[in-house]
Parts: structure tokens; sequence; C-alpha cells
């Protein structure tokens, strides 16, 4: 090699991977680019309300600061005002002589509630206070108790006048603007109005909230002209829920207090911010933005500057730059390992490598931002495993996209492979298992076979526990009238299902055979499929030939055109991908396998409901090449109708479950499997778990749904930061299919749209076929119907797809509930877009089932056998008319 060829290979990908890492930190900066030109202020606040718990106390958990906590507390706020407002003389009884030593005036307060003993204890201590401490120069008695309803007008009146006759200091009580309003009377029992403003609760927008405050205020003063009026609560949170058009974040705090301190800064006015310190105790009682009112953290870090630029997230830069040296040496081994892939695919997967990795900075840096409570920690514990799955199944269907869309050409590429004049024809016996068949449809198999252009072959039909006798005999009168190429075998009793009626034909194979082929009772197979692959079988280390599945008269039935198209994407985009890095699924039609392999490695395995794929594995195992030819050589018939779709898929996702708990411990240890068998067959299947994934998130968000609207005070709406990754998964899922298709898979829009509608059709029986075959050891292998039997009735079709009518039902009412009950905030409609999202796959099993069942009112007209000596078919090249000029 020459020296300068890994320069040449690095270079580009150095180059990619520092591309994509610097526009990663770029856009981190972007969506955290400092507000423009906040007012600033250089200043003391007047006042600020302080809680002195601490981040884990709770006075609902009976955990209270100690005097050292809160001693410190109050020198960092003598650095920053000259007045607290505290709300309970009970709690923190040292607080007013720690206040006095700090230098901080206090606006002391009794806090009421329904507990009248309580009330009185409150009280008590604070008139206490107030002659012993000097500083405590004002009283309030009662913080929003009205609002909340725990006491009625006379009796707040009552502890006023009580408090009154018992204090020398101003006493007043703390009400939002509007109940000093509804209940003017008030203001004759205190010597000052205490009004709490809070826009935020208003849904006022941060661009209007100071104004709004000012105008509140002015209104009070004209209504209670002989006055003094203090301002009790002002400020925004950092955190919570949407309320109409007011956002909470920490940006539109520090512009709302930034705004308010410099609007008040020159007026005579007597305030307290809300609040010193975030107190996330409080969250359990006044929802999420509860916890999120403090200018400080519950650290006592500071949340913003009141000079100079404010970002939402402080931290962006640390964050950005570990989201960027995560991804780096994934993304340069990507770009330089397959750097055969052009410029834009490399970046484009390379950008899903970094946006993965943003990801998990993010669900790491999550529980450090927020003050989670047992629930949000449920709803991470759910969300985050989910998170990761979905950033792992992303980044395996974006693989596949990105060298379906952008690869120079497929390395590993076959063509039909015939066998020169002089060279001898191997010896092939082909293998065709049935049970309970239509005897024509398998007649028309037998049929296509005898007129295969290859002279060395013979033909074993194993019927396995058909108990119809006019089912089976008339194949087996026609096997003994073609003579003696073709042996009928007819097992009453057997086990194993086809896996085991396969084991039975190797037995019966005759001796000269090197190579057996497969077929399904319903193929109409090309003269030439075996003349076109035999010749891969001079490579004695090649042990597999598959053809792809391909299908025949579907084209009047648009069920079936569904069908069709939907198995077509995999034929032409995932068994290339596969076939890459020999890593194919064998299917257990159209293909053939070199005898002594499949001897070797013990026959088909009976435990496995896709004994195909399974024994494909097997074979890699053993250190076999696979090859996809991708040419079609034989045509089936879908299935009849969408329960037997189901079915089918069902199977196969059970069968995929059961190899990969055989297979585990080859495909994660020691095993000569290479990283390309491992990768395909550890991924290939995230898809699936995909479907399952989305079943059980869907009951998730079911059973939360049901317990925001049941017990709102204790389920929340999820953060929309949450809820918008689920959301771009799901579109990003939904985008993948239909631009493959396009570019690759060789139909029209409607028979894209056709077969997308069946594949979301089919995610719950998937979803079902996943938990089953993970929970159970064994299955039953239920045959795929391929002639018609659904009447087309409604009941016959709500039987079909009862359980999705269950979910798409449930998942609908509880969007449109969400919508109704909870409305108005944008993550109330965020949730309510995840459930519809949600509905979808639901909703397309319904109308797939509906489709099924009009299509079948005509009953299929099966293809009529072929005239004796005339050909069934000849090589046809797949795909795309693109695809056969790359070829």
């Amino acid at each position: 090699m020459s020296p300068r060829k890994p320069v040449r290979t690095l270079v580009p990908a150095i180059l990619i991977a520092l591309l994509i890492a610097s526009l990663n930190y770029g856009l981190w900066a972007y969506f955290n680019r400092p507000l423009v030109a906040p007012a600033e202020f250089d200043g003391r606040v007047r006042g600020m309300a302080y809680s002195a718990f601490q981040r884990h106390q709770s006075p609902l958990e009976n955990r209270y600061p100690s005097e050292a906590e809160v001693a410190a507390d109050l020198r960092l706020l003598a650095r920053h005002t000259e007045r607290i407002r505290i709300y309970t003389a009970t709690e923190n009884p040292m607080l007013p002589r720690l206040a006095r030593e700090a230098g901080l005036k206090v606006t002391a307060g009794a806090w009421l509630s329904r507990d009248r003993e309580r009330n009185l204890r409150e009280i008590n201590a604070l008139v206490s206070a107030a002659r012993i401490h000097r500083h405590l120069d004002r009283a309030i008695i009662g913080n929003e108790t009205l609002l909340r309803g725990d006491l009625g007008v006379k009796e707040l009146v009552g502890y006023l006048k009580a408090a009154k006759r018992r204090l020398k200091i101003p006493v007043s009580t703390a009400e939002p603007w509007h109940v000093w309003l509804k209940y003017p009377e008030l203001a004759r029992h205190v010597d000052f109005i205490t009004v709490h403003l809070l826009p935020y609760w208003e849904g006022v927008p941060v661009e209007a909230a100071v104004e709004f405050v000012f105008l509140r205020l002015e209104e009070l003063r004209r209504k209670f002209p002989n006055k003094p009026i203090v301002i009790g609560e002002v400020g925004w949170p950092s955190h919570g829920d949407r309320v109409r058009q007011a956002l909470a974040s920490t940006a539109h705090q520090a512009q709302f207090v930034r705004a308010f301190l410099a609007r008040a800064r020159d007026l005579p006015l007597e305030y307290y911010l809300m609040e010193a310190f975030d107190q996330p105790w409080k969250g359990a009682e006044e929802g999420r933005a509860g916890a999120y009112w403090g200018l400080f953290h519950a650290d006592r870090t500071p949340k913003f500057p009141l000079r100079g630029p404010i970002t939402e997230d402080a931290h962006w830069p640390e964050k950005a730059l570990a989201a960027s040296l995560l991804a780096f040496p994934f993304m340069l081994w990507f770009a330089a390992a397959f750097r055969r892939f052009r410029l834009s695919g490399r970046l484009f997967f390379a950008g899903l490598i970094q946006a993965a990795a943003a990801l998990l900075v993010w669900l790491v840096a999550m529980p450090f931002e927020f003050y989670l409570k047992p629930l949000d920690w449920a709803m991470l514990a759910l969300l985050a495993p989910a998170f990761l799955a979905m950033a792992a199944i992303l980044l395996a269907n974006g693989f596949e996209f990105t060298e379906a869309l952008w690869r120079e050409r497929w390395q590993r590429s076959f063509g039909p492979r015939e066998l020169a004049p002089e060279q001898a024809q191997p010896f092939v016996s082909i293998h065709l298992a049935c049970c309970n068949e239509p005897p024509e449809m398998v007649i028309l198999t037998l049929n296509s076979l005898a007129h295969l252009d290859y002279q060395n072959f013979e033909v074993l039909v194993i019927d396995n526990n058909t108990r119809d006798e006019a089912l089976w005999k008339p194949v087996a009168a026609w096997c003994e009238k073609a003579g003696p190429r073709f042996r009928f075998f007819h097992l009453p009793q057997w086990p194993g299902f086809k896996a085991g009626a396969l084991n039975f034909a190797l037995q019966q194979t005759d001796p000269r055979a090197e190579v057996v082929g497969v077929v399904d009772a319903d193929y109409a197979v090309s003269r030439t499929w075996l003349s076109a692959l035999i010749g891969h079988f001079l490579e004695p280390q090649v042990a597999v030939v598959q053809a792809p599945q391909a299908h025949r008269d579907f084209e009047s039935n648009f069920f079936q055109r569904m069908c069709n198209w939907e198995f077509e994407g995999f034929f032409r985009v995932g068994m290339h991908h596969r076939n890459e890095r020999n890593a194919i699924i064998q299917h257990g039609t159209m293909t053939l396998i070199r005898r002594s392999a499949l001897e070797r490695v013990g026959g088909w395995a009976e435990w496995c409901i896709c004994e195909d794929a399974e024994l494909g594995l097997r074979l890699m195992r053993a250190g076999y090449e696979t090859r996809y030819v991708d040419r079609v050589l034989g045509r089936g018939l879908t299935p009849a109708d969408f329960k037997a779709f189901k079915a089918q898929r069902l199977r196969w996702a059970f069968g995929a479950m059961q190899i990969l708990k055989g297979h585990w411990s080859a495909l994660t240890g020691k095993s000569p499997l290479s990283a390309g068998q491992r990768y395909h067959f550890l991924t290939g299947w995230f898809s699936w778990f995909a479907d399952a994934l989305h079943f059980a998130f869907a009951l998730t968000s079911l059973l939360w749904t049901i317990g925001m609207l049941a017990a709102p005070k204790h389920f929340t709406l999820p953060l929309d930061l949450f809820l918008i990754p689920v959301l771009a998964f799901f579109a990003a899922k939904a985008l993948f299919g239909p631009v493959l298709y396009v570019a690759r898979v060789d139909c029209g829009w409607r028979d894209i749209l056709g077969a997308s509608l069946a594949s979301m059709a089919l995610s719950h029986a998937i979803a079902r076929g996943v938990f089953q075959g993970l929970i159970q050891k064994r299955g039953v292998f239920v045959r795929t119907a391929k002639s018609f039997h659904n009447r087309g009735r409604f009941a016959a079709i709500l039987g079909v797809v009862r359980e999705e009518l269950l979910m798409l039902v449930a998942l609908s009412l509880g969007a449109g509930l969400t919508l109704w009950g909870l409305g108005g905030e944008r993550e109330a409609s965020l949730w309510a877009a995840i459930l519809a999202a949600q509905a979808v796959p639901y909703g397309a099993a319904l109308l797939t089932a509906t489709i099924s069942a009009r299509a079948g009112r005509t009953a299929r007209q099966g293809a009529q056998p072929t005239p004796e000596g005339a050909p069934v078919g000849r090589i046809e090249p797949a795909g795309p008319v693109r695809e056969r000029a790359q070829a």
C-alpha cells in the first residue's frame, strides 16, 4: 500500500468529523444565543421573598434547614438586598436573629390555614418575635388564604384584628390583585395592601409582563387611593408548564426580572422578588413551575446575571463540547471505513452519529437541570431507555438508508452464474413441504418445476399433517403420473412443523444430491432457476444462494398490491444491505443450499418457527458464505387477507426472537461470526423492536394520560423537552421508508403509500410477536393462507383488528380529552400529538383490514396451471431501471 493512501483516507475523514462537530457546536450556540439587548440592573434589590429549605428538604416531610444553612443563606442575600419577606413564624424561629446579624430587615409572616390551633401558634410566635427584634418591622397575616379557600373573609378579618391588637408594627395580608378587587372590604382591616403580581400565572407573554404588573398596580391604587401598596411577590419561573402565552424559561425569567428592576429602580415602590432560592418541594403542591421561582438555584448558585448577556443554558458550551468529543471518534471511524460512500452520505450519517451523542449528553445532564419528583424520575426511567433505543434504531435505519442511497456500488453484487457447457451438472434435490394447501396451487408449482431447463434434479413433495384426503391425494396422483423424478410422501402426524418435514425430506434425498433446493408450495418458478444459480456452488465456501421472494396475481387486488410492494422493499434494499457483509436472511423459498453444509450443521432447527433464517445464521457460524442474487426466478402468492398477513408477520417476529435468544452467546461472545454479521443479526430486528417499543410507549402514555386527568396534582404534562425527540423519531421513521422506495423500488406513489400503510398496519402484530418470542420458548408454526376465505362482513373486519381498534379508540380518546381538559398549553398540544401519532398504526390496521375485506369480495382468480410444455418464466432483473444499469 502506498504511504499516501492512508493519508488520503484519513484527511477527508478528519475534515468530515470536524465539520459535523463544528456544526454541532454552532447549533448549540444558535439555540442558546443571548437575548437581544435585555434590560440591565446594577443596584440592590429592595426585597426578596425567602424560604430557607435546601435542595432535599421539605416541610411536607418535616425536614428543615439547620441554623448554619440559614445563616449562610442570609449572608448571601445581604450582598444583594436589604430586606426579606418570610412566610411562617414557627418553622425557623432562629431566622429573625440571624437576619439581624446579617443586617437584613424582615417582613414577618404568620401562615394561616384551616388548622385553627396552628394559626394561633403562628400568630403567637410572630408577636413574640416582633417584641424582641426591632428589625422585624412589618407583619403579613396569611398568604393567599382567600385564594386557596382555607378561610372566609370574616375569619381572616378576625385574625387580622387579633394580630393588630397585639402588634405595634404595620399589619397586612397577602393576596393576588384580583382578590383585593373582589373583596374590597378587606382593605379596611390592614395597614397596607400586600399584593401578588405574577403575570406568568395569568398567561401573559413575557414581553408584556412588566407592563401588566404596573397596570394592575395602578388599578389597585385607583381602587384604594389611601392605602400604601407593597408588592409581596413579583417574579417569573425558570421552568414549568406553558400557561397560554407565558413560557417558563431561564431566559424569560431573566428578561422579566431585569426589566422589572430597571423600571422600579427610580420609583418609590416596595417589592419582594419571588423568590430568593428555588424551592423544589413546592412542585408537589403548586405544579412543576412552583419549584423554579428562585433567582438562585436550590444549590445557591445564581441563575443569571443582572448585567450582561443572558442565555437559556449557561452550561451549553460544556455540553456542546462534550457531545462533539463523544461523537468525534465514531464519526472519524465511519467516514474513514466507509469512504466508498458519496460525500453527502458520509456527512448525513456523521450527522446522525452527532445527533445521537447530543441526545446522550442531554439525557445525562437532565437530572442536574430539573428538580425531579418521584413521578418525574419514573417518567425519566421509562423515557431514557426509550430514547437510547430510539437513537439506536435511527442509527441502524440511518445506516441502511445511507448505504442504499449514497453507495458508489454494491461491493458484493452477484448475478446469475451458469455452468460452462463442458461442466457436469451437480445433482439437485428440490424439497417442497406443504400442509393443507389447495391441490391446484401445489400442482401449479410442480408443473413449473417439471419444466426446468436443468436435467439433473429430483423433487420431493412432503405433505405433513394434512387430514383431508381431498387436499393431498390429487397431488400424490400428479407426482405418480409425472414419473420417478417426483416423489410424494404423506406424513399424517409429523412433528417439527415445516422444519420437521424438510428434515424428513433430507433423509430421503438421493445420495447423488450435492445441492438442496427449497421452494414454497405456491411458487411458479422460472425454467432457469437452477441453471442460473448452480454455478455459484463451484466455489466450495458457498453454502447458500438465495433468490428474492416475488409475487404474482396481485395486480387487480389492491390489498394484495399493498402486500406485494411491502415485501418488495426488503428485497430491493434490506437484502442488498445485509449481503454486503455476508449476513443475508435466508428464506424458506427460492433458496439453494449445499447439502454437505446443511448436514454438517445438523439440518433444519425444529425448535424455531423461522427455521430458514435460523439455518442461514448457523451456516454463517460454521464459516460458510451466503449469497443473494437479486433476480426474480419464481413468483408466489401474497397472503390472502389481512388476518393471514398479520399471522405471517407475527410468526416471523416470534421466530426472530427465538433466533436472537438461541444464538445470543455467538452474537455477543466468541464465535467465527464477523463484526458485520453480528451487527446485522443484532440490529436487523431493531425495526421490529421499534414496534414493540411503540406498543409499550402507547400503553404507558395512556396510563399517564389517565393519571393527568384523574390526579392532576400528582401527574403533570411531560416537559416538551421529552416530547419533541419522540415526535422527531416518529417523523424520521415515517420519512426513511418512502424515500428509499422512491429511490430503489420500481413502483409509483400509489403503491408506495399502499406499502407504507401495510407496513404500519403490521405494527401491533409484530409487537405481539416480539413480546411472545422473548417470553415463550416455543411457538406454533401457523401456515399463511393463500386462498381467500373472509367474506368481508364488518364483524369479521373488527374481529381481525379488535386489539388495534381498542388501542385506536383509547389513544384517540386520550388525545381528545387532553386537548379538552388540559388544552391551552403547548405541552398539552404536543402530548395530544404524541397520542395521535401513536394511534396511526392502529388506524392503519383498521383501514388495511377494511381494504382487505372489500378486495376479497371478489373471489381470487388464481393463475391456471401452465400448459404442458410451456415455460413458466424467465430470469427477471429486480428493482428499478437505475438499479439494472448498475448491475
